[in-house]
Order: structure tokens, then sequence, then C-alpha cells
């Protein structure tokens, strides 16, 4: 995380500090937020709930793939069913939990396939660029790190809610509207955060998204303040202006790209999965609005870069609530939205996650991944509409 006050640029390329086996403080505890559904966490080792996910025990908090498989073997030895089924991704366009939303038109780039797209001349190149020994981490998840959700949350909102004014430090690349800012709302990190502190809100009633970045509530007789601010249609394919940003690095919308825990339960995640990388070019591509890069180097990822997990991976490997994203990684692919960890991926915090499960991404390593080539599914660089995966 980056301490804020920072200038853009460099907020968009330090790192966030978050080691692959951190130790996580589960918590049962959740606001009411779009993307927490509380539920009580079953206790006891090796259970499988109702979508056959394979639950571990709750006290059991350190991530680890090897601890994830030996209680998967054990629930295998204890006569547990250990069918594995693997839901191929669809072209269904999903909505946003908690509303009738659509996220965004069923053409546009967020739910068009690229397992049939090119790789990138210098695909090898721009992976070794990345780290190609560097495991693959989910940055979300179940519980508590430094006293906040791990992930970035959302919240779901009337169309009643009224909308606040909120002062940016870069106002001239922010959508100057009111916010529908709810009293205490989710904010990554938490409320004492003093990383990214993105605010994401979706008014349920007009399918509109609004997103903040460093976000602060009200201090001092003063209003909302945040670094900047953007809001979408979801109905729309309408990309932000050329060379603006938004409440992320690459311009783009930050909640259409999360792994949500509905999504995987109900066994599909069909959109490509919001991730950083440690470097970026100085440049940017479709769909993406904006760089936030820091070297001219042709092989180091652009804002908007697409990344595909190969063929060869083989989803029925994996736990149940890593098997729908292994198959979206294939399908859909990674595309680069800010700098952090290397293939960091971005997601919903739940209490239903089960982080060991999780961890087993790890087994995955950036020499999995190929560049891809989707500059043949833009049909106006001005737009999200993307042609048909062909």
């Amino acid at each position: 995380m980056v301490v804020s006050g920072w200038y853009r640029w460099s907020r968009r390329v330090a790192h966030r500090p978050f080691p692959s086996d951190r130790y996580i403080q589960r918590s049962r505890g959740a606001a009411s937020v779009a993307s927490y559904r509380p539920e009580g966490l079953r206790s006891g080792p090796n259970r499988v709930d109702i979508q056959g996910m394979a639950r571990t025990d709750p006290g059991s908090s350190r991530f680890g793939h090897l601890s994830a498989w030996r209680r998967v073997r054990g629930a295998i030895a204890a006569g547990l069913s250990a069918t594995v089924v693997v839901v191929l991704a669809t072209s269904c366009n999903p909505t946003v939990p908690g509303t009738s939303c659509e996220s965004f038109p069923p053409n546009s780039f967020w739910h068009t396939p690229i397992s049939k797209q090119p790789t990138l001349s210098n695909s090898a190149a721009m992976v070794d660029f990345v780290g190609a020994t560097k495991a693959l981490h989910a940055d979300f998840g179940s519980g508590l790190w430094d006293g906040g959700p791990i992930g970035i949350p959302f919240v779901a909102v009337p169309g009643t809610q009224p909308g606040l004014p909120v002062t940016f430090e870069y106002a001239d690349e922010s959508d100057q509207v009111g916010y529908p800012i709810p009293a205490n709302p989710p904010i990554e990190g938490g409320a004492q955060s003093t990383g990214d502190r993105h605010i994401l809100m979706v008014d349920k009633d007009a399918c509109r998204l609004y997103e903040l970045y460093s976000a602060y509530p009200p201090a001092g007789g003063s209003g909302w303040t945040a670094g900047s601010g953007a809001t979408w249609d979801l109905k729309s394919n309408a990309l932000r202006p050329a060379g603006w940003t938004s409440a992320d690095a690459a311009g783009l919308a930050i909640l259409p790209g999360l792994v949500t825990y509905d999504e995987v339960a109900a066994g599909t995640v069909t959109h490509p999965i919001r991730m950083t990388v440690p470097v970026s070019r100085t440049a940017y591509v479709w769909p993406a609005r904006h760089e936030a890069g820091s070297t001219t180097n042709v092989n180091a990822p652009r804002m908007g870069e697409r990344f595909r997990l190969r063929s060869s991976v083989d989803p029925s490997t994996f736990p149940a609530q890593v098997r729908p994203i292994i198959v979206a990684l294939q399908t859909y692919g990674a595309i680069v939205a800010d700098n952090g960890s290397a293939w960091y991926l971005s997601g919903a915090p739940d209490p239903r996650w089960d982080n060991d499960q999780l961890a087993t991404l790890s087994a995955l390593k950036g020499g999995d991944f190929e560049a891809v080539d989707a500059s043949s599914q833009m049909v106006s660089p001005d737009s999200g509409e993307a042609h048909p995966a062909s």
C-alpha cells in the first residue's frame, strides 16, 4: 500500500508490501456491503458446503497451498465427494451482486473471450520483465489484514442516496458529479487505511458505477476529498476521454475486473481479472485510457495489457473456489490496471472465501502466462465495445 499524498505517478509505481504468506485474522464481522454476505463459518476441518467447496478449519489462517492440499486429500480419504466439475466460461453477462444491473453490456471487452487471440511477438520477454518465476497471488480473501478487509470492497446504494460533492486532487481528470457515498462506506484497507482507499458504489436503480481513489471523509468542517473519481453508465460501452485516469491507473473501472465470491460460487467468472505489475511502460493500450509508467522499455507491459493463462494448465487440479478463476484466466485473461506487486489478482473481500484454497494459485508462476494481442477486437478506440471472439 502507498502513503496517500504522494503524487499520482509515484503512487502508481509503488509496490504493495503484502507478503504472499501474510497472516490472516479471520473475522465474521461484516458491514451491509454488497460484496459481504455474512454467514456463520462452519467449524471443523474439511467441511464441504452445498456448493461443494471444501472448507478448511477456520482456525487455520496462514496462507499455504501445501496445507490446503493436505486437507483436500484428507477430505477425499474421508469419503467426501471429490467429483471435479469444470464449468466452462460462457458469454452470459453477470450482474453486480446486490443489484439487477449488468456489469457493462454483453458486447463489452469485459465479456469478450481472448482465448483465440494471438500472442504478442515479445510475449516471452514481457512475461520475463514482470517475473516469470514469481507466483500468482489472490490479493483478496476473508478475514482482516492490518485491520481492514482483504481486497477491494463495494457497496450497492439506492437511487435515493444523496450525491455528495467531492474535492479532488486531480480535478482536471475527475468527474465533477455528486457521489452517492453512504454513511460508513466500505473503504479499501479499512477506515484507518493509509493506502489506496478506494470506495466503489453502484446506484442499483440507475445502474451507474461511481469509484473514488484515496477517499477521505469530512474533517474539520470540510467535505469529502479524494485523489480522483470517475463514474460509468453500466449500460454503456463509453470509455473515458483519452489520456484520463479514473480511480485506477489505467483509466478503467475497477469493479468489473474484481473476482467476487458470488460468481465463483455460481461456477463461472466471465470477465478479465484486474491485475498489477511492478513496473509498467509509459504507454497504454486499448481499452485502457491512461498510462502510469516509469520506463520506455518495449518489454514492459502497458496499462491495459492482457495476459492469458496457458491452456495446458488443468483447472481440475485446483480446489473448487479456484477452478472458475483458472478457467477465467484461460478464457478472458487478466488485464493490467495498476502498478503494484507482480501477478497480483484483485477481488472483493467476502467472509466465505477460503484463504487456503485461494493460496493454491501460488502454484502458478508468471511463466504460465502469455501476453496477448487483443487489438483486433477493438471496434473504436473510444468505445469498450469489442468484436465477437472468433
